[in-house]
């Protein structure tokens, strides 16, 4: 009987962290989703400027 009732207690531990690990599972919501979107744009926006950059660089460098 104290079997059953050790397997019983360990089975509702086992029970318990599993439906708390699948609780803290983390998805995204739209505002996540909106922030990757805004941080991605403003890469590819410095990454546009730093290629404006170098060409005025260039651009000053062959001048001279």
């Amino acid at each position: 009987m104290k079997t059953i009732v050790k397997l019983m207690g360990i089975a509702l531990a086992i029970g318990v962290c599993t439906t708390a690990m699948t609780g803290c599972e983390r998805k995204e919501g739209p505002a996540e989703k909106a922030g990757k979107a805004i941080d991605q744009g403003l890469d590819k926006a410095g990454q546009k400027i730093e290629n404006a950059g170098e060409s005025v660089q260039n651009a000053a460098d062959g001048s001279k």
